[in-house]
């Protein structure tokens, strides 16, 4: 999980309980995945005895980091900047112990409450003088946006001094809450630096910086994006479902790798798993434990347990009844793609007969003769109760959710009816 740090960071670290921060871009009201690697460097910080302060960036939100960007970012205003900060911490708490009487409680810091009445002449007269320009223009993620490297678009004076802003909060936490370690992606070294720099031109206390990789997937694309966008951590943008099938269906030298980041399991309990692995890929056990963990730390035990379900409605023999209980968002997710057809509420709730249903309403079928012979033969299930009878008559009782229909045809084709 350590990609650089800077010289005596790990002496610091054995000599005493050291503070350590790490800063949260809040322009969002959720966390996704791709923040969790941070998050997990501070559990661990905070397990080890460590004090960890998580950041929110609400005055450098407003601003935007070019780390790692080609364009300016969209700017967001205060009252949405609050609403995402409580959001987030919200989401903090599954991994970190704020409430904690322990000197090592963690906290929650956000830098617009130091930087909002700071006006623009005492920040470049006592803080802008503390950095030369020729320092900050040999940053990469400044010489990228310069150079219009990889389509840059150049980069405006506002977005050249978030250096100098997130330099200063390290400062500021050194100070005040003698903070002395700064965590953040490989991205953010220079940031990270430039902060360890003022701090020793300010005090000359010591400051430390310790970066983690940016996590990748193996075949070099970006971890944690999906076809449908970033997987978030508030299952109101990513169902628990679809979160558990995220880190089930992950490969497997990156479950390897992941199982190690993304979860707190003890060295012995991972190098078993990895070794049943290599015996029995077929099986994924390193997919499955860490699904079940990381959906349990950031859900809850019974959201994972819904989501195994609902993972055996589709792939394995569940019951009529598990599939029942699946609320509607569920439902959806597990068989999203598949085929839909649209029939009348109205003449379900007054019966129609399986025949019709599944061959005129809707064109599961293309025969009568076809679907009377797959249900003789015992192939055809509604709700994954296999139909008996060919002249079955299907109403509002078979509904899910009031609305929905699940037919199946043979062991994999569903079809998903929905009767408005």
């Amino acid at each position: 999980m350590i990609q650089d740090m800077t010289p005596g960071t790990e002496e610091q670290l054995k000599k005493e309980m050291t503070t350590a921060y790490l800063g949260i871009d809040p322009t969002a009201d959720s966390l996704h995945i791709g923040h969790l690697v941070g998050v997990m460097m501070l559990r661990h910080f905070q397990r080890s005895g460590h004090k960890p302060i998580a950041l929110i960036g609400g005055a450098t939100g407003m601003i935007g980091d070019p780390s790692g960007k080609s364009q300016e970012r969209v700017l967001i205003d205060e009252p949405r900047l609050r609403h995402n900060q409580e959001c987030i911490k919200k989401q903090l708490e599954k991994f970190l112990d704020f409430n904690s009487k322990a000197e090592n409680a963690a906290e929650l810091v956000n830098n617009y409450d130091w930087m909002k009445d700071f006006t623009f002449l005492d920040f470049i007269r006592n803080v802008g003088k503390l950095i030369t320009v020729n320092y900050m223009m040999s940053k990469d993620s400044v010489k990228r946006r310069f150079t219009g490297e990889n389509g840059a678009d150049g980069m405006s004076f506002t977005e050249f001094s978030y250096q100098l802003l997130q330099g200063y909060d390290f400062v500021y936490l050194n100070s005040h809450k003698n903070c002395k370690l700064q965590l953040g992606g490989a991205d953010q070294w220079g940031n990270i630096t430039t902060g360890t720099e003022m701090i020793r031109k300010v005090t000359g206390n010591e400051a430390f910086a310790l970066t983690c990789p940016l996590i990748t997937k193996a075949d070099g694309k970006k971890f944690g994006k999906t076809e449908s966008g970033n997987v978030w951590l508030d299952k109101r943008y990513t169902s628990p479902y679809k979160f558990y099938q995220f880190w089930l269906n992950v490969s497997d030298e990156d479950a390897e790798k992941y199982i190690k980041i993304f979860t707190s399991l003890p060295h012995e309990e991972i190098d078993a798993l990895i070794k049943e692995q290599k015996e029995a890929p077929h099986l994924r056990p390193l997919q499955k434990r860490l699904a079940k963990e990381i959906t349990i730390m950031v859900h809850s035990e019974e959201d994972y347990n819904a989501a195994v379900e609902a993972s055996n409605i589709l792939f394995g023999n569940a019951t009529s009844d598990a599939l029942k209980k699946l609320d509607e968002e569920t439902l959806l997710s597990v068989f999203e793609g598949v085929p839909q057809f649209e029939v009348s509420l109205e003449e379900i709730k007054q019966g129609v007969k399986v025949a019709e249903l599944f061959t005129e309403k809707a064109a599961i079928f293309p025969s009568k003769g076809e679907l009377r012979k797959l249900v003789q033969g015992g192939g055809v299930s509604v709700n994954k109760e296999k139909l008996a009878d060919f002249d079955t008559t299907i109403d509002s009782a078979s509904l899910l959710n009031n609305k929905y229909i699940l037919v199946q045809k043979g062991k994999k084709n569903y079809f998903l009816l929905i009767c408005k």
